[in-house]
């Protein structure tokens, strides 16, 4: 039993650290939904930050070490430095003190039926899509996942059901702590490799995540890693096996596909037999992974074919996930997530596919140890678009001891440009983008803020004409 399940069962005050964060806003909700005192600290005003003051929280603006006061449990998120003076008289406090990971397992632990998607790329598109077909079959789910659902505008919901979908993500085993009861995996790829090192310790976690499954694990039959981890699981797996993909030796299949203009229709087949045909409003041949992926998790849960396939039909994404944000003037202004190479690819593709005059990639590269150990990689992938515009390298949490920055990437990339800001990537784009172009905004650090200035450029430059 995990030390954090057994104090659950004894506290009743827990305070957060950090609370108004999209990841530990959720989590709040879903304790004060189960009946713990909740309280929190943060240094801004935000949305997230009302949702759970309007709940009765106690929420203090500031982090100090006051604020801890009365606590019998404490959870902080890692974006809180040390130094913090909150996070440091937890330490201090003899409170018991753990990391948002933690919590989030302990709750996975506490719904008889979680939902836990992993995998390298695909996670919060399949997560948001389940959530989405969940709510509107009436299964009143929990949630927890990684992006914005457009349909409630926020990154996790509260449900009343035993129904919880969590995104699980695999970044420094992070989901090793979480204990689901369907273990979905999407795909395994290399990333992460500055804490795994190689892909085989990547397959190692990915086998243990699957091994915590006390229903079911459902797993892409098509990914070839994947495939080889569920093969090394299945010698010591009891639980029933589900595959998905476009092959028909999967246990869900895609069958007659058409794609037209990017968006793909297929029919879904189960057991030799025709579920469905669903219309993907959303792009990408691999949204049929996702969507395959979400129908095979709904259909555990007891949802019917033919509601799962309306919402599958009319799903538009989840935010920062190709997410059309404007047209001015014919020029359409786009964000996405998408930060190593085979995400850059898949969507890339997409968008070289979808008729636009000429497709601008504005990509912030993310972490020095991502880019220059998948550097061949990233200069690949980029070569797709037919304008690439980049900024500098994000380090986030690391220091640039690999002797990596975005020149080096220019340089192989035949035509590409980079500005240190964003204000002088957007004016470059803002100034030779033409109508009928596409521009996406592409990186999980916050190149985002660029599309919104872009956007406001463009809005200015169309008055001015």
């Amino acid at each position: 039993m995990f030390e954090i399940d057994e104090l659950l069962k004894k506290v009743k005050r827990v305070h957060f650290i950090g609370i108004g964060g999209s990841g530990m806003c959720p989590i709040a909700e879903i304790l004060h939904e189960k009946g713990y005192e909740i309280s929190g600290s943060d240094n801004n005003e935000t949305d997230t930050l009302a949702r759970v003051r309007a709940l009765g929280a106690k929420i203090t603006l500031g982090q100090k070490a006051e604020n801890i006061e009365g606590a019998e449990l404490i959870i902080y998120t890692s974006a809180i430095l040390p130094g913090n003076p909150e996070l440091e008289a937890a330490k201090a406090s003899g409170i018991p003190l753990f990391e948002r990971n933690d919590i989030l397992g302990a709750i996975t632990r506490i719904f008889t039926d979680c939902i836990g998607i992993s995998g390298t790329h695909g996670k919060t598109t399949t997560s948001a899509l389940l959530t989405q077909i969940l709510i509107e079959c009436g299964k009143n789910p929990s949630a927890v996942i990684g992006g914005k659902l457009p349909l409630t505008g926020t990154s996790g919901i509260v449900g009343t059901s035993e129904h919880m979908v969590c995104e699980c993500c695999e970044y420094c085993d992070h989901f090793l702590k979480l204990t689901p009861d369907v273990a979905v995996i999407l795909n395994v790829d290399e990333d992460h490799l500055e804490y795994f090192k190689n892909l085989e310790n990547i397959k190692k976690s990915f086998m243990e995540f699957a091994r915590f499954a006390t229903k079911k694990i459902i797993f892409n039959g098509d990914d070839e890693n994947t495939v080889s981890v569920i093969e090394k699981v299945r010698t010591t797996n009891d639980k029933p096996l589900i595959s998905f993909g476009l092959n028909n030796s999967n246990d869900y299949y895609a069958d007659n596909i058409e794609i037209i203009n990017e968006y793909a229709d297929f029919d879904v087949i189960h057991k030799s037999q025709c579920l469905g045909r669903v219309h993907l409003s959303i792009p990408g041949k691999h949204n049929i992974y996702n969507a395959l992926a979400a129908f095979a998790c709904a259909e555990h849960t007891g949802a019917q074919p033919d509601e799962i396939i309306e919402v599958i039909s009319h799903f538009k994404g989840a935010g920062r996930r190709f997410e059309i944000l404007d047209v001015i003037d014919g020029i359409t202004i786009a964000d996405d997530y998408a930060h190593h190479p085979k995400e850059l690819e898949v969507t890339l593709k997409a968008a070289m596919g979808m008729n636009y005059n000429n497709v601008w990639a504005v990509f912030q590269p993310f972490t020095y140890s991502r880019t220059k150990i998948l550097f061949d990689d990233f200069v690949n992938v980029l070569k797709i678009p037919d304008k690439v515009v980049m900024t500098e390298i994000m380090g986030s949490r690391e220091v640039n001891t690999y002797g990596i920055c975005t020149a080096d990437l220019a340089d192989k990339i035949p035509g590409s440009v980079w500005f240190n800001s964003f204000e002088e990537v957007s004016r470059y784009v803002v100034d030779h983008a033409q109508k009928g172009d596409f521009v996406i905004t592409l990186g999980c650090g916050d190149i985002y803020k660029a599309a919104k200035i872009m956007i406001k450029m463009l809005h200015e430059k169309s008055e001015r004409n």
